[in-house]
């Protein structure tokens, strides 16, 4: 493998364009985890609603001139208005109480958002087509590789730098910073705290579905589909660190060339390594590769 570079090349940008994916779906995850402080197993699931609402809108779109762009905003946005109505109507009575309560009923939507894909479309494997102008390969001089997946590393490095400028440059990303580190001295202050937890958890499951719809062309959209991705996204928050953005991006970068690799060099062992690598971590740095020590750690 070694003594090929063009196979090297190819899985280096495999594993970043997983990667990068992979970070847009667990960047909101990070969000949600790090603001709210809310184990959202639920988060795999609105992964899954989102591609299967790009399938539907790719279908009646048909040919419209940039017609998979704008499903899977629209699957963004659907996410969105889902996500708002959960969190107006019942998750925001659940931040004050014990974080089992808030695991049960994040599970309890897994099973319902499950229940909800089969009855809507069934339990047959449905695909997505790749973009217009995107279904070939691009030259990049050591290789061809897919233009699709190369879009995907742009994209996910766009919405990385997208994120950074939100949190660390507008009003909006200092409130939600202050509402992480110490929410009762910002409602003291007059801030509307719910407010700002609501636009949170509508970002995050936002970009969960944008995920799962950029995802929709490069895999086969089936029910069950959340439970993978969900081990994925918290073995990322966790290699990172809880609530770091930047580490969400260094361990889903890690995770994807780790599984790039690890199919090659020990392909009975890829799916191990991705757990020996978190294992790895957590003895080195138990708060993650970029976050904080909590107090008494």
């Amino acid at each position: 493998m070694f003594d090929n570079p063009v196979l090297l090349f190819i899985q280096l940008m495999n594993g970043l364009s997983f990667g990068l994916n992979l970070f847009i779906i667990a960047a909101g995850l990070t969000l949600i985890l790090g603001v709210l402080g809310v184990l959202n197993f639920a988060h795999g699931a609105f992964y899954m609603i989102g591609g299967y609402v790009c399938f539907s809108l790719v279908n009646l779109l048909g040919g419209f001139p940039g017609g998979f762009w704008l499903a899977a905003l629209g699957s963004a946005a659907v996410l969105a208005a889902i996500a708002w109505g959960i969190e107006r109507s019942m998750l925001r009575h659940l931040y004050d109480r014990d974080h089992f309560y808030q695991l049960l009923f994040t599970f309890a939507l897994v099973l319902m958002i499950g229940d909800f894909v089969k009855f809507f479309w069934g339990s047959n494997m449905l695909s997505v087509s790749f973009p217009a102008g995107l279904d070939g390969a691009v030259n990049l001089g050591i290789a061809w590789y897919p233009a699709y997946r190369l879009v995907l590393c742009v994209l996910g490095v766009a919405v990385a730098i997208a994120l950074w400028f939100f949190v660390n440059k507008t009003r909006a990303g200092r409130l939600v910073r202050a509402a992480r580190q110490d929410r009762e001295m910002l409602q003291a202050l007059g801030i509307n705290v719910g407010r700002i937890y609501m636009l949170v958890f509508v970002t995050g499951s936002a970009l969960a579905g944008f995920g799962g719809a950029l995802a929709a062309p490069a895999i086969a959209l089936a029910p069950g589909m959340d439970a993978e991705i969900i081990v994925e996204c918290f073995i990322i928050v966790i290699i990172g660190g809880l609530g770091s953005l930047g580490g969400a991006f260094l361990g889903a970068i890690l995770l994807g060339l780790l599984s790039a690799f690890g199919i090659l060099l020990i392909p009975e062992l890829e799916i191990v390594m991705v757990y020996l690598m978190m294992v790895l971590v957590l003895l080195i740095r138990p708060w993650g590769l970029l976050g904080k020590p909590q107090a008494g750690e």
